[in-house]
């Protein structure tokens, strides 16, 4: 024992809050218990066995001295600290006497066993007995030698003092929690978290998919087993397979890690029936295989506590989901209550009347309380959540949030349903630090009677980004069967009748339907009070512009009227009968020279209305109706002098246009604020990674480290940096090596940064995932190895390699998700792309991999880069999809119809369904048409009068006008033409809703790859009986003109190249 350190600067910092507690008892009600005491006494007897709850007075001097003295006690007066204890503990506790301690500290120490008796009880008896009024947690009940002894030689006393009970003032003592507390805390969370994402639910999973029979005990034994069991040689140690996939558990004391109670397991073959209580035992009962489940599990590390409960239903009916679905809305909504301040019973009655409001028939069956305070003690009953209780929340104060309905019928059948979750209480609201396995998507288990259609649902159900809502920000529906939850095979003759009604495009044709009605149901609400253009006139104002304040500032060389181009004030003076003219560059469109005879002639072309400008045409003007100049010309016989002038004023234009273009680009530009930098201690770092885009100069590795509010990349010369706020930090991606040359930590930016000379959206730190591997072929493992030995040892290192990027980028990633959780007080989670739902597209120049991510649809591996926001997307045009064609095209529309959409071209039919399912899962509504449709005046009739586009039926034109299209194509080449204007103009105002500026800007329009697909693709379209109609009227004409055979050969190619314009007129944009 003489080697236990004790932490001396902690006890120092937490006595001097008693004390600091206890002399403003008089004025805070938290503390009145203690408010007129002259003492408070806190006794330790014998330890309490292991299956009893810890005690307050366990936890209270836990707390303050680091760990558990047994037979201790602590007398705290005014001035000085009195301990009563045996020689061996005053031997540790005496380090505290070196404390900078608010007040003197006295040890009372008892003679050993053997040893003579000494004066330090009735010494200490006598202290206590002079008191007048002695605070004590009064309810607690201690054993042992040394109690006993206390108990009598206080019965014996002649004069004692007035006890109180101070239970409630070591309550608010204990509550709020400090760092080092609520590190333990966190730790327990995510142990609790990551034994339920990736054991509990996992084989609860397999049991009821394999229709296995285990118990609930068993189940339950299987869980405690995972941090380890047995003694001795026969020891286990904690089951890393499962650990390891757990966020910051790197560290973990194990010996310091147990559960709160055995984990509870209860099923509908229950024999006690359900109880949501942590009391409840799992029975020995066999799982059910049906209804609903329910799973309490809690850890305890370092002696904090943390604890959640779930519920999994098998096939729920419609009233279960809708149940389940209000327990999850409601704890959103009591989170966002419980915030310092708050008042307990207030909790209560706001979660009460969220019932009443919502579901007025289950008022009744809700729990009586809402959850209690959390710390070392599994449940302090000084904070409990009811309708009773007046205590006030306090900012870093832990609690355990409990959500549930009792009593419930399903079918003749009673159940319950729970949503438990360990809370955080912060300033404007509280976080769970429990999490994972709530949604409904992972919830709800559903029977499937088709083994292969099982698989085929479940995968995308695990894969795709279902645990978070839906993309469009709303939880998905529940589908028929499939959509709302894990599919589950079953092999019974029986759920195969029952379940033998749809194909999976039908399902997804019910949902998609589903989904166009909401959308168009919210594209209404959301445009119904403003009515009226939002996009179109943005941006679109008359500008001021002016040339000079009056004729003083005119420059001098006007006095011999002659054309001078003043490039300081952007101006073209014109001689005009006798007066020198300034036109502002802004008021000229161009100028054109040509010769004709002797003279040289030069035209001015002024900017004005009604000229068909193409995209240009709708220019706002000041006074459209004032009279206007289209045009002025001169005649010189210096054609000289006219080719300068007309050069200097086209340059002059084309400075002034980069000049606009370039402000325009800076717009969302932000200047972000200053990196705090961590002090006390070393950043973490991340050494030798890369950074895209490219700081100037040599390309060099440098290294990433993570600060107070944000990331600094420094370079090794450590003259350039880059500094990232969390708060404009939108996306974080962690892309492994697997498959790729890069292992990546992508960051995608709410608002673009100004890197080097560059705009840029994202920024990527990376690192190759092999090195360049070369062979001598004279070494000495050359002379001994005739086979392929070197080439596998090669390939094991470079796995091996690959293994160790991936961990340590992950790891770093999660570490800046932390980081910047703590620091903006919102979850920023690690996005990992699923690349087996990838699918090939061409969204920029080239043919590149698409991966979708939980939120996102991604492409890191090179730039230029891709990140779409799915929340941020109102609707996905499958386009160009006909049978024959190898390739379609996919347009994204987002929900701010000012940004062009997204086109990504030519995908692999093959891959249709894929895309179709994907979509689907992250419910985002889809159509499907056999053309390209002209988006760019699509968008600016939707932008003039959302609402009246919403009231003539929305989106639903997308399945009809498709389908028109297909017929009309062959015949008005007029449509087809303005297909072709649009494809040039649309897609040099596209940049990806998230693209990357790293990117070089050129038009994507240039797509020269996929453009030679689309002629071969389009003439194979045609079927037999559409060419046999096409051939016989090709023949028609020539008997009409009477021409021979030898004609033939040269007409055709005419004939058959006519559908030649189509890849423009539909082609991409």
């Amino acid at each position: 024992m003489s080697k236990i350190e004790l932490n001396v600067t902690l006890f120092s910092k937490r006595l001097r809050l008693v004390y600091d507690a206890w002399n403003r008892a008089q004025n805070d009600d938290d503390y009145s218990s203690i408010a007129d005491v002259d003492a408070l006494l806190l006794v330790a007897g014998d330890p309490a066995g292991e299956d009893e709850p810890i005690r307050k007075g366990t936890a209270f001097q836990t707390w303050l001295l680091g760990f558990e003295f047994p037979s201790t006690f602590l007398m705290f007066q005014k001035n000085r600290l009195s301990i009563l204890c045996s020689a061996s503990k005053a031997k540790i506790l005496s380090q505290l006497q070196n404390s900078d301690s608010p007040v003197p500290i006295e040890f009372f120490v008892q003679a050993k066993a053997k040893e003579p008796p000494t004066d330090a009880l009735p010494r200490f008896v006598e202290a206590y007995t002079s008191l007048d009024r002695v605070a004590t947690l009064a309810k607690e009940q201690h054993a042992g030698k040394l109690v006993d002894d206390w108990k009598k030689a206080v019965s014996d006393a002649a004069q004692k003092p007035t006890v109180v009970d101070m239970a409630p003032a070591v309550a608010s003592l204990l509550a709020a929690k400090d760092d080092e507390e609520l590190k333990s805390i966190r730790t327990a969370a995510n142990l609790t978290s990551t034994l339920l994402a990736h054991y509990i639910a996992p084989k609860l999973e397999t049991i009821l998919d394999r229709e296995a029979k285990i118990t609930h005990e068993t189940f339950s034994t299987q869980i405690e087993a995972r941090i380890g069991f047995g003694e001795g040689d026969k020891a286990k140690g904690p089951d890393m397979k499962v650990w390891s996939k757990g966020r910051a558990l790197n560290d973990v004391d194990w010996a310091s890690t147990e559960f709160c109670y055995p984990p509870i397991i209860q099923s509908q073959s229950t024999s006690t029936g359900y109880d949501i209580s942590p009391i409840a035992e799992s029975s020995q009962d066999d799982i059910s295989h049906k209804g609903v489940l329910l799973v309490s599990v809690g850890m305890r590390y370092r002696s904090y506590c943390a604890n959640l409960g779930r519920s999994f239903i098998v096939d729920p009916s419609k009233e279960q989901e809708a149940i389940y679905a209000l327990l999850i809305a409601l704890q959103t909504e009591i989170l966002s209550r419980m915030k310092d301040g708050a008042v307990s019973k207030e909790l209560y009655q706001s979660a009460l009347s969220y019932i009443k409001e919502k579901k007025p028939e289950l008022e009744s069956h809700f729990v009586k309380n809402i959850g209690h305070g959390m710390g070392m003690e599994f449940r302090d009953a000084s904070y409990l959540l009811s309708p009773k209780n007046s205590r006030k929340l306090r900012t870093n104060m832990v609690f355990n949030l409990v959500l549930g309905f009792t009593g419930l019928e399903e079918d003749g059948k009673k159940y319950a349903l729970q949503l438990v979750d360990t809370v955080l209480v912060g300033a404007d609201k509280s976080t769970c630090l429990t999490t994972g396995v709530k949604s409904i998507k992972d919830t709800l288990f559903f029977l499937n009677q088709d083994e292969g259609d099982g698989q085929a649902s479940k995968a995308p159900a695990k894969k795709a980004p279902a645990q978070k809502n839906g993309a469009n920000g709303n939880p998905s529906p529940v589908k028929n069967k499939t959509a709302g939850g894990k599919v589950l095979r079953n092999k019974t003759r029986s759920a195969a009748q029952q379940e033998l009604i749809q194909s999976m495009a039908a399902k997804i044709a019910e949902h998609q339907r589903e989904l166009h009605a909401r959308l168009h149901q919210e594209g209404l609400a959301r445009f119904s009070e403003g009515g009226g253009g939002i996009g179109g006139k943005e941006g679109k104002g008359w500008k001021r512009f002016q040339s000079y304040k009056g004729e003083a500032g005119l420059p001098r060389e006007v006095e011999n009227l002659r054309i001078f181009v003043d490039r300081k004030a952007q101006t073209v003076v014109l001689p005009i009968h006798g007066f020198a003219v300034p036109f502002h560059i802004n008021t000229i469109k161009n100028v054109s020279k040509n010769d004709e005879g002797e003279f040289t002639y030069l035209r001015v072309n002024f900017q004005t209305p009604g000229q068909l400008a193409g995209r240009k045409e709708d220019t706002p003007f000041e006074d459209p109706d004032a009279t206007f100049i289209r045009s002025i010309t001169y005649r010189s016989a210096d054609g000289h002098r006219f080719d300068a002038i007309s050069k200097q004023i086209t340059d002059l234009k084309k400075e002034v246009n980069k000049r606009e273009q370039q402000k325009k680009e800076m717009a969302d530009v932000i200047e972000q604020d200053t990196l705090v930098e961590i002090k006390g201690r070393r950043p973490t770092k991340l050494p030798e990674v890369f950074v895209r885009p490219a700081l100037d100069g040599k390309r060099l590795p440098g290294e990433v480290e993570i600060h107070q509010n944000g990331l600094r990349y420094q370079s090794p010369m450590g003259s350039q940096k880059i500094d990232i706020l969390f708060s404009n930090v939108k996306h974080l991606f962690f892309q492994p090596c697997d498959h790729e040359l890069l292992v990546i930590i992508h960051i995608h930016l709410r608002a673009p940064i100004m890197i080097g000379k560059k705009k840029a959206h994202d920024v990527q730190f990376y690192r190759e995932a092999s090195d360049v591997q070369f062979d001598e072929t004279g070494n000495r493992k050359r002379k001994y190895r005739y086979g392929d030995e070197d080439e596998l040892e090669l390939e094991q290192q470079e796995r091996k390699r690959r293994q160790m990027l991936n961990k340590e980028f992950k790891l770093f990633s999660e570490k800046i998700a932390e980081a910047a959780t703590a620091s903006i007080g919102e979850p920023l989670e690690v996005d990992i792309p699923f690349r087996e739902l990838s699918f090939e597209g061409v969204p920029f120049r080239t043919n590149v991999r698409l991966q979708p991510t939980t939120e996102c649809l991604v492409h890191l591996s090179d730039p230029p880069f891709l990140v779409v926001t799915l929340s941020d997307i109102e609707i996905a045009s499958l386009e160009r999809v006909q049978f024959g064609l190898k390739q379609f095209d996919m347009v994204l529309i987002f929900k701010d119809f000012t940004k062009p959409p997204l086109h990504i071209n030519s995908i692999p039919s093959s891959q249709l369904d894929d895309v179709k399912n994907w979509l689907d899962s992250v419910d985002i509504p889809l159509s499907e048409g056999p053309v390209n449709l002209n988006w760019g005046p699509i968008m600016k009739t939707i932008n003039e009068d959302p609402y009246e586009f919403f009231q003539q039926g929305g989106w639903s034109f997308l399945g009809g006008t498709a389908a028109g299209e297909e017929s009309e194509a062959d015949d008005d080449s007029d449509t087809e033409s303005e297909f072709a204007v649009e494809s040039d103009e649309s897609e040099s105002s596209e940049s990806s809703e998230d693209e990357s500026d790293y990117y070089d800007g050129s038009d994507a329009s240039d797509d020269e790859g996929s453009g030679s697909d689309f002629g071969s693709e389009e003439s194979e379209g045609d079927d037999w009986d559409e060419l046999e109609r096409k051939a016989a009227k090709a023949d028609k004409k020539r008997a009409e003109a009477g021409r021979g055979h030898e004609s033939d050969d040269s007409d055709r190619p005419k004939k058959s190249a006519k559908p030649k314009p189509k890849p423009k007129a539909n082609g991409k944009r």
